[in-house]
């Protein structure tokens, strides 16, 4: 079994919640997201990024807006709309719900 695919695929898994949450705090412009990621050392590529925000977009949960930028083209910003934080406040129960539970059985003293 490949340890590399394991956590990539337990990674993806959180990826959404994580970017909705950076989101959800104000405006984000996508290198700002993935140097957040970063340096909670979840790492993501821009490659990867911006299909999600796109779907995320297409699935009314985000909504975006563009800034004039004095160094370059514009930038486009993202934000939450309404059913974009319903659906983060279903994710974040999920989270909530699957981390006691692994931490429930991941911290059981062996008998």
């Amino acid at each position: 079994m490949n340890i590399e695919n394991t956590q990539s695929q337990m990674r993806k898994g959180i990826l959404e919640f994580c970017i909705l949450s950076i989101i959800r705090r104000g405006e984000a412009y996508p290198s700002d997201i993935v140097e957040e990621m970063k340096a909670a050392n979840l790492h993501i590529l821009e490659g990867t990024l911006y299909p999600l925000l796109t779907r995320l977009k297409n699935a009314e949960m985000l909504t975006y807006r563009w800034v004039e930028s004095l160094s370059g083209p514009p930038r486009k910003y993202f934000s939450l709309t309404e059913k974009g934080e319903k659906f983060y406040q279903e994710l974040e129960q999920t989270w909530m719900e699957l981390s006691n539970g692994v931490n429930a059985l991941t911290n059981k003293i062996v008998e």
